[in-house]
């Protein structure tokens, strides 16, 4: 696993009513601190990325639907340094992805319905001073393909 990303396996507490589950806790041992929270909607096949941040850890759930989240270590001396990762994220695989400062990354909606995913983001967003970083998600520069692997 790239250097840095953690994850946090998520425990819905279910009964006759439904169910709880919570995603990002002041004492967790892989939060650093809280920046603002956020919760961004989805199409089915719609790829988000990429980008990277100089400031700030990011921290998803999806609380609907499935995405595959990719990784890619462009950090200078990193030990993962050009590696790739890959993650599900969702109603079939609840965790939480810590994504650390300077790790590209992206992200796709796999479900057949629109996801949720929602953000924990370790410093607010800044519109004088967006702390994102990007490239188009088809770019050359990450060896990734975002289609769907069959087999």
């Amino acid at each position: 696993m790239i250097e840095g990303v953690e994850i946090k396996q998520l425990t819905k507490h279910a009964d006759e009513r439904g169910y709880l589950m919570e995603l990002l806790r002041c004492d967790d041992a892989i939060f650093r601190r809280f920046g603002q929270a956020y919760v961004s909607l989805n199409y089915p096949g719609v790829v988000r990325g990429w980008h990277y941040h100089k400031k700030q850890d990011d921290h998803f759930a999806v609380v609907k639907g499935m995405v595959k989240v990719a990784l890619y270590d462009a950090r200078e001396g990193s030990p993962t340094q050009g590696q790739v990762d890959e993650f599900f994220l969702g109603e079939q695989n609840s965790i939480l992805l810590k994504i650390p400062v300077g790790v590209m990354h992206g992200y796709k909606t796999v479900s057949t319905e629109p996801s949720l995913l929602i953000n924990f983001p370790s410093e607010p967003y800044d519109p004088q001073q967006p702390d994102e970083y990007r490239l188009p998600w088809d770019t050359d520069q990450i060896p990734y393909d975002w289609a769907i692997k069959m087999g």
